[in-house]
């Protein structure tokens, strides 16, 4: 029989835990706990899973974690592997319950997720609620100062829990825009909530929502199909080759919760996809100025899509390479609104043997009392999937 119990917060130890250890002929617990003795095995998660397989059967085991089992705990993937009348599970106070009871902050009202030991924060929770709890190691804040480059001070607010039930616990405001934040040794535990104090812009932009130059912008209705043929998905990396006014990858963003890497070679224009990142509350993205096809082997992350807006035939000779360095089952879409290009695009993708479709898209819009005719110019996307 398998007994798991969280420890609270507070130190590696057993204070808060209320059960009679007598029950129990082995008591398992991370290395990090404090408490020794001749029935208590201190283990690496893989042992402690292997030694609780091995004999849950014929002993009663007592497993100790840190917080509450039930959040973000090795506990509950132990228990899964093992006889529901084989396990009990006795809760105890999370991180995350532990800052609501003092912010007074309502489950509804809060979203959560962990960095701790992960690489990539979860676009589709992080700063979606009016609150983020975020689980955090010594690398989060450095991660979430870049996330917020295209924020300002006055867009969020948050709240460091420091060292939560120890003697010198800590729960107080903090400044992420600059580096106060040194004043506290990360190597300790530490969990950090984010309030979000902007409103949200609609998912779905107009095109004057945009900063540009001279209207350089992919229009609204060509923006929604190229987004729909990109196939995203939440939290994947979407590279934007000639980003423009950076219309697609900001609208990929807020609508499908993707990181977006923009490549843009004229300085202008990056300034002005600077001002419309900050408009709209874009975080966790890269803005790269200067010839894209100069760039790409910069950056290291696999894309599981790849938008090509722009760029001309440097970035078209370049689709081979692109091509390489999708992601397996990627998407890779190309624009193009000259003959010329679309010429260039098809003969490159057929004498490297990657397979495409082409699609054409000619809209007309009427405008002002007269309805008077206004079309766009038509537009050629070239679809690859890898």
């Amino acid at each position: 029989m398998l007994t798991i119990v969280g420890n609270g917060m507070g130190d590696y130890d057993f204070t808060n835990v209320k059960v009679d250890f007598t029950r129990f002929d082995k008591i398992i617990c991370d290395k990090n706990f404090k408490e020794d003795g001749e029935n208590i095995l201190k283990f690496s998660f893989k042992d402690a899973k292997e030694y609780i397989l091995q004999n849950y059967k014929k002993e009663n085991l007592l497993y100790v974690v840190t917080g509450s089992p039930y959040f973000f705990s090795a506990g509950l993937l132990i228990s899964k592997k093992l006889p529901q009348n084989e396990v009990s599970i006795i809760n105890n106070t999370s991180s995350k319950v532990y800052m609501q009871e003092r912010l007074f902050i309502s489950d509804a009202k809060i979203d959560t997720f962990s960095l701790h030991g992960r690489a990539n924060i979860d676009l589709s929770k992080f700063l979606q609620n009016t609150y983020t709890f975020i689980l955090c190691d010594k690398l989060t804040i450095p991660k979430i100062k870049d996330a917020i480059t295209y924020l300002k001070p006055q867009d969020i607010e948050v709240t460091i829990g420091y060292k939560l039930g120890y003697k010198d616990e800590v729960i107080e405001q903090i400044n992420l825009f600059d580096y106060s934040y040194r004043a506290f040794n990360l190597d300790e535990p530490y969990v950090l909530v984010i309030k979000r104090l902007f409103n949200p812009k609609d998912e779905v932009s107009k095109d004057d929502e945009f900063s540009t130059e001279r209207g350089m912008i992919t229009k609204q209705y060509k923006r929604h199909l190229s987004l729909q043929n990109l196939d995203l998905k939440p939290n994947q990396l979407l590279w934007d080759v000639g980003a423009g006014s950076g219309s697609c990858g900001i609208e990929a963003y807020k609508r499908y919760k993707v990181k977006t890497i923009f490549f843009e070679k004229q300085s202008q224009r990056v300034e002005h996809i600077k001002e419309n990142l900050s408009n709209h509350f874009v975080v966790d993205t890269k803005l790269l100025e200067g010839n894209a096809e100069e760039l790409f082997e910069s950056c290291k992350e696999t894309p599981q899509r790849i938008f090509v807006g722009g760029g001309g035939e440097k970035v078209i000779a370049k689709l081979p390479y692109l091509y390489k360095r999708l992601d397996e089952n990627g998407v890779m879409l190309i624009n193009a609104i000259t003959l010329k290009h679309l010429s260039l695009m098809i003969n490159t993708l057929n004498e490297n043997y990657i397979e495409y479709e082409v699609f054409s898209l000619s809209l007309t819009n009427y405008k002002g009392k007269l309805d008077l005719v206004e079309p766009e110019r038509q537009l050629f996307q070239i679809k690859v999937l890898k």
